[in-house]
């Protein structure tokens, strides 16, 4: 049923590439919506309602930074930004701003897809039942994805949140960027390490002071992340 397939908004002005990439996506059974502008974009998101948003930077109308913030001012919705190649600054600022992750032009045909099964699966509301975590004037549920820290509720996208879960689950356990790549992100081949950078700052950001409430995130150097626990 056709009801049934996931919808992905292309947001790209190049036309051949906006073409390149609903052909690749249609192959894979997605539906697929393309907007030139990103003023039309972000129109179009709040009609259509998409599971995924494949953004490009460089667009009339409305940069994609400003697309990705409106989006993210509402919704949580999976949003993986379309990037010139190594720009690193272009990375980072994406994730920053919410995004899920990035794609490198020219991309693979492979790996674009391979990202948006991953991204999608990430966000699938799974069987999340009792997924709580608590630790002194913290809480952290997937089921609701919500934080409370110090007694409010902390706006996080939904891989901060998830990055946080995965290693308050294992306390005090370090793991390597890599193994973050792969457990939260499900990349075991397309990671960059700054990912898992940017998530660790801004959750610190975020979570400022915890540390005299005896946890902490922590940088082990030369090793990784682990949530400390004292």
């Amino acid at each position: 049923m056709q009801n049934n397939k996931q919808m992905i908004m292309v947001v790209d002005d190049d036309p051949n590439i906006a073409r390149l990439i609903k052909l690749y996506l249609e192959k894979e059974n997605y539906l697929v919506s393309v907007q030139e502008r990103g003023d039309d974009a972000v129109s179009a998101f709040y009609k259509q309602t998409p599971d995924l948003v494949l953004l490009d930077i460089m667009l009339p109308g409305m940069d994609g930074w400003d697309v990705c913030r409106r989006i993210r001012s509402t919704h949580k919705t999976p949003i993986i930004m379309l990037t010139a190649k190594d720009d690193t600054f272009d990375k980072v600022l994406g994730l920053e701003l919410g995004a899920d992750d990035y794609v490198t032009k020219p991309f693979d045909s492979k790996e674009l897809v391979a990202r948006v099964k991953a991204v999608l699966r990430r966000a699938a509301p799974e069987e999340h039942t009792d997924t709580a975590l608590t630790f002194p004037n913290l809480s952290i549920s997937l089921a609701q994805y919500e934080v409370i820290y110090c007694g409010k509720a902390v706006d996080m996208p939904p891989k901060e949140l998830e990055v946080l879960h995965f290693l308050a689950a294992h306390k005090n356990q370090v793991f390597t960027r890599e193994q973050l790549l792969e457990q939260v992100w499900d990349f075991d081949f397309f990671g960059d390490s700054r990912t898992v950078d940017v998530h660790i700052k801004r959750l610190r950001e975020k979570l400022q002071g915890c540390e005299e409430y005896g946890w902490q995130i922590r940088t082990v150097w030369g090793v990784g992340y682990k949530f400390e626990v004292k």
